[in-house]
Parts: C-alpha cells; sequence; structure tokens
C-alpha cells in the first residue's frame, strides 16, 4: 500500500507508476547542478543523460551529490525482487540504493519525475530553480514483463524513432520493446540467409507509404541501446499468417509456386502459409535460426495471430514446429493467444473470408476447438512459452489448459492496451474496431482478473500495443501512446491497491509538463485538467 501525507502533495504528484512506498521528509533540494558517483561509468552516463533532460546540468564535482550504490538490501522490506530500489532525497543530496543496474536506474527515473515536477511551470528557464521535496521511495514492480508491442510494417519508423521509442518505454519503468517485423505490407528486417526479404518486400507499406528495414548492424545497435537501459527487444515475425510480404519474396511458398503481389491495404487473415510444402519447413528453419542468432534478448515471437482460414491441425503443426526451432535456438518462444487453441474472436470475420472462397474446402478458422473432436483439446503449446492475450472474446477454456501445461501469459487487452485505437469516435487518427480507449479505460483494469479462472502466478506481465495503419511518423505515433503508455505503465508496475484514478490525473497534468518541455506529442484528453 502507498505511504503518502497531504504534506508532499507535489511529490506524490510527480511519480508514474504510483510507488509502493513514499515517506515525505523535511527540506527542499536544488539538483540544478549535481554530481553522479555510480558502480561503472555506464549507469553513471545514463542518470546524468536522465537528469539532464529533467534540466540539471551534470559536472565532475562540486554539485549536489546523486549517489548510486549496489545494495541487496534496498527495497520494501523484505522484497526478492531484482528491479527493487530505495530512492533517498534529503537536504544535503541524492542516494539511489538497488542490488542491480535496473533498480538504479528505475530509482533515477524517479528522480527525474521529481524533478520535472519541480519546474513544471512551461515558462521556467534554465536559471529556475529545479527543486525536489525530500522523500524517501522505496519501490518493485508487480510484473516482470512491462512492455509495448510496436508495429514497425504498416508504417515503417527507422532507427532515431524506435531509440526515442526506448527512451519513452523506460521513462515509465517499462523493460519490452516486441517489434512487429514483418507482415502482409512489408518485411523489416535483414535475414542474412533469406536476403529477397528485404530486396523484395522491404520497401512496402500502407497505401504506399515509404518502407525501410533494420539491417543486422542496426538491429544490433538497437538492441545494445535498450540493453543498456535495460530494456530488451523482442522481436516478432508473425506466421503462418500475415506473410504476403514473404510470398510476395518468395514464390516457392506459394503452391503455385508463384510470388504474391505486393500489398498495401489493411485487411488481415487472407494470407498463409502451408506446411506440406517442402520449401515451407527450410524456410521457416532460415529465417527464426537467423533471428534467434541476432537477438540478445531471451525471446523470439512467432506471432501465430489471425489465421482465419487454415484446418486446426495444419495450425497446430506450425505451433509445434515454430517452438521447436526457436527452442533449439536457445531462444523462449513467444507467439499471440491463438497459439493456445483459441478461436478468434470475431467469427464473423472468419465466416466472411469462407464465403468469399479464401478458406479450403471443410477449414474452419485456425486455432478454434472446433474439428478436434470429443474428449480433451491437445495443448500445442510447451511449458515456458509465452502467450500475448489480446482478444477477450473467446472461450478461456484453451488459456487454463495452457498454463496447467506451464505456459506463460503478457496482457494486452485490446479493449484497454492497443493504443491504435481511437480516444473518441471523432479522433482523427487510429481505428475502432476493438473500442474506443480514452485514459480512463487503459487506467481502470487489472491484469489478474482478465482470464476468468487463471491463477495470477501465471501472468508474466502486461504489454500495451500499437499498430500503425494510420499512424504516419512520431508525432502521430506519440499522440497515440501519451497520456496511455503510462497508464498501462501503471497497471503493470502498481498493485491495484495503490491505484487511485483521481491521483494518477494529477500525476499525468504533471508529467505533461515535461511533454510539453521535450517537445513530444500527446493528446489533451478532456478528462484531465491540463
Amino acid at each position: 500500500m502507498t505511504t503518502v501525507s497531504s504534506g508532499a502533495a507535489v511529490v506524490a504528484d510527480a511519480i508514474i507508476p504510483v510507488p509502493v512506498e513514499l515517506q515525505p521528509g523535511e527540506g527542499v533540494l536544488d539538483l540544478r547542478t549535481v554530481t553522479i558517483g555510480a558502480p561503472d561509468a555506464v549507469t553513471a552516463r545514463l542518470a546524468g543523460e536522465l537528469l539532464t533532460s529533467a534540466g540539471a546540468a551534470v559536472a565532475p564535482d562540486g554539485g549536489v551529490p546523486v549517489t548510486l550504490t549496489s545494495d541487496p538490501a534496498a527495497g520494501p522490506a523484505g522484497s526478492a525482487n531484482p528491479e527493487r530500489y530505495t530512492l533517498t532525497v534529503t537536504a544535503e543530496g541524492v542516494s539511489v540504493a538497488a542490488p542491480e543496474r535496473s533498480g538504479l536506474l528505475h530509482g533515477v527515473r524517479t528522480l527525474r519525475q521529481l524533478a520535472n515536477a519541480g519546474r513544471s511551470g512551461q515558462d521556467a528557464g534554465p536559471e529556475a530553480p529545479l527543486e525536489v521535496r525530500a522523500v524517501v521511495v522505496r519501490d518493485e514492480p508487480r510484473y516482470s514483463w512491462r512492455g509495448l508491442s510496436f508495429d514497425v510494417v504498416r508504417h515503417w519508423f527507422g532507427p532515431a524513432d524506435l531509440r526515442a521509442v526506448v527512451d519513452l518505454v523506460g521513462s515509465y519503468k517499462m523493460n519490452r520493446l516486441h517489434l512487429h517485423l514483418s507482415d502482409d505490407q512489408g518485411w523489416r528486417l535483414e535475414i542474412p540467409s533469406r536476403p529477397a526479404l528485404t530486396e523484395k518486400s522491404s520497401q512496402g507499406a500502407v497505401s504506399g507509404a515509404t518502407g525501410g528495414f533494420l539491417t543486422a548492424d542496426e538491429y544490433r545497435e538497437l538492441q545494445e541501446y535498450a540493453a543498456e537501459r535495460e530494456i530488451v527487444i523482442v522481436p516478432e515475425i508473425d506466421v503462418p499468417g500475415h506473410v504476403n510480404a514473404a510470398t510476395h519474396a518468395y514464390g516457392e511458398l506459394m503452391p503455385s509456386g508463384e510470388a504474391t503481389d505486393a500489398y498495401d491495404g489493411i485487411e488481415v487473415g487472407f494470407s498463409k502459409l502451408h506446411f506440406d510444402l517442402p520449401t515451407t519447413e527450410p524456410f521457416l528453419r532460415d529465417v527464426f535460426t537467423d533471428v534467434a542468432r541476432m537477438t540478445l534478448g531471451p525471446w523470439v515471437h512467432f506471432g501465430g495471430d489471425e489465421v482465419l482460414v487454415m484446418q486446426p491441425e495444419e495450425f497446430g503443426r506450425f505451433v509445434v514446429l515454430c517452438q521447436e526451432i526457436i527452442t533449439g535456438a536457445g531462444k523462449t518462444p513467444v507467439a499471440w493467444q491463438e497459439a493456445a487453441g483459441s478461436a478468434h474472436g470475431d467469427q464473423a470475420a472468419v465466416a466472411a473470408l469462407a464465403a468469399d472462397g479464401d478458406a479450403p474446402a471443410g477449414a474452419v478458422e485456425a486455432g478454434a476447438d472446433a474439428g478436434h473432436g470429443a474428449g480433451e483439446v491437445p495443448v500445442l503449446v510447451e511449458a515456458g512459452t509465452v502467450l500475448q492475450y489480446w482478444d477477450t472474446r473467446p472461450d478461456p477454456a484453451p488459456f487454463l489448459r495452457a498454463a496447467r501445461s506451464g505456459a506463460r501469459f503478457v496482457m494486452s487487452p485490446a479493449d484497454k492496451a492497443y493504443l491504435d485505437m481511437k480516444y473518441t469516435p471523432e479522433h482523427p487518427l487510429g481505428q475502432q474496431w476493438a473500442a474506443f480507449v480514452e485514459l480512463h479505460d487503459s487506467y481502470d483494469w487489472d491484469p489478474a482478473t482478465l482470464i476468468e479462472g487463471l491463477p495470477e502466478s501465471a501472468i508474466e506481465g502486461v504489454s500495451a500495443a500499437v499498430w500503425t495503419e494510420t499512424l504516419l511518423n512520431r508525432d502521430h505515433l506519440f499522440s497515440m501512446l501519451l497520456p496511455r503508455l503510462a497508464a498501462v505503465a501503471e497497471a503493470a508496475w502498481s498493485q491495484p491497491g495503490a491505484k487511485d484514478w483521481e491521483s494518477f490525473r494529477g500525476r499525468i497534468a504533471v508529467e505533461a509538463g515535461a511533454w510539453r518541455r521535450d517537445g513530444a506529442s500527446y493528446h489533451p484528453t478532456p478528462q484531465i485538467d491540463w
């Protein structure tokens, strides 16, 4: 339970996500010039970057001491969470203690928010005081996976934009950036064993927009940039649907042997691989082995969503094969919820495709329990595989079976956490197929109650998602992420009893001062008194 006194209103209104414990102290500290001490040069540099962005100047000596210390006793009493930290601000200086660098950076991010609040006025100049009130914060996250899923296919966002998103994710103590790197419109990652994927399919995007891709070197550099900041990049290559870019590059993946045409629309469900073609398995082995080899983090996402017209048996063979390839390459598989054997929530869309003749005779949607016959449905996902839950409409039974077999869950409910959904019917950007998602919608939910009967011990964490069919540039992107990403971050980090909508309304209004200072686009929802 968060402890806050009314005498620390500015302090309490500055921190997002809300911390476990906050104890106001006596006195005020001016952080205009700081001198940072840290366990290593990288941590010191990162702490300096965070505080400089809040308006502090970093000096080698003579500034207010900001001391970062490795300390296994840090954090809430009795905590063993590896990301725990303690931030202490007194009139004499600042200390951040944590057992690992992730906690040290979390503590500095909290200090940065306090400094932002201390200079929240839009007209405050560089010589104005950068005041932080005395406080002790002891904190830890609720879930270990706190992330954003980012589609860079429908519209391309290059390395500079990706680094900006890494920084934004980190600012709210999120630690995963899942990149959707392949789809019908384009292919966004160099695959050394399959060069035609980027040679032929990287320049496509929605409505003929300019495409692009990450070279292997750029991908490594992005991961290193994120890893320094304790953020893991999770690459997604989406199969066996959403594959038109692949079949456009390699016609041998089609029964006819002919490459498909390039696609720049936004429909889903019409493309698929064919398991029994002799070219399919070698393609998957090449691609996922290369992706695993190039990936620094422990996870590789193989998609598995919205394969609207495929026999369940064939889909199941893809799920089994992709897991086998990824685990054989030393990584942990991640997939969308359909890999558990879940039917797609919009059966009308499945029926429409079948009526159009896109489904083979006797086909039902991939993942549907129908067609398995009587008795217990086989579990396709292995223990440890991570399932990303996005569609709240299907029967929960497949998820409970998967959980009993050891699957883990990341919660990304589209009607709460899909941040490309329009705020309101009048909003000029985004879509509305899941819901209109205002800030309060993104704030007011509990990941532990989404799937009835799922034990909270099976939940790995939470991820927001943003799909870019209508988002053409960074301003568009950030205006959809902000302020809602901060709300999802609090759902991922903070305990339910600590959350409070009215408190969040005040804190996000304070936080917006930093967005305005930095020139970051955001949506000024009328739900907040800006």
